[in-house]
């Protein structure tokens, strides 16, 4: 099966090609996708990857089940210590500059006419990992995004929406994390205060928010 990959660069403009607008999204295979990055981009779609990269950002993942002390009343104060401490010792460090990618979900709904393309409803992918579980997230995204495949390729897509399918697509963004607060660790929503694992957030103007 052929995944597609919307790519979606929330870079400077300059750094786009000419006529492509940040909210277009370009669609290729995911064994393409990196053809289409910057030079020296990484991605990050995978547990391993993005252990690498928070090792290089924090060194090592939280005690966690320290951090929850009591396991009915985790402790709030500990955490938010954890990332006050985490803030001050990342600062400086190279992988902050470097620019990612990350993934999200993707789902194709209406076809739009005058733009060739088809509205895109994207949400975070939810990863888990040694550290924690990992959500990343932008700053900021477009009001709506527009996948504009080839021609023939938006007939073959026009069909399945005709026919009621599904067509799924990882949405690809890139950008660097913003140096303040790149990083912020809370309790897993789903696990609060039960076996103590956590999460490593990705919010606008927080953890992992993308420039």
């Amino acid at each position: 099966m052929t995944v597609l990959v919307g790519l979606l660069f929330t870079l400077p403009c300059s750094v786009l090609a000419a006529g492509t607008p940040p909210s277009q999204l370009l669609l290729t295979t995911m064994q393409d996708i990196e053809l289409f990055l910057p030079q020296g981009t990484r991605l990050l779609r995978d547990p391993v990857e993005i252990e690498q990269f928070l090792e290089e950002l924090d060194g090592a993942p939280p005690d966690w089940p320290e951090i929850h002390g009591n396991h009915e009343h985790p402790d709030d104060e500990s955490l938010f210590a954890l990332n006050r401490e985490r803030d001050r010792l990342r600062a400086g460090r190279p992988a902050l500059s470097r620019w990612i990618t990350f993934l999200w979900e993707g789902l194709l709904s209406t076809y739009v006419p005058e733009d060739l393309g088809f509205l895109v409803a994207v949400g975070p992918e939810m990863i888990a990992t040694t550290w924690g579980v990992v959500r990343f997230k932008p700053a900021s995204l477009p009001a709506e995004l527009i996948a504009v495949p080839a021609p023939r390729v938006r007939k073959f897509l026009q069909a399945k929406l005709a026919r009621g399918e599904d067509v799924r697509l990882a949405v690809a963004m890139t950008g660097r994390v913003v140096p303040n607060e790149a990083l912020i660790y809370d309790f897993a929503h789903e696990d609060r205060g039960h076996t103590g694992q956590g999460a490593v957030l990705a919010a606008p103007g927080r953890a992992g928010a993308m420039e």
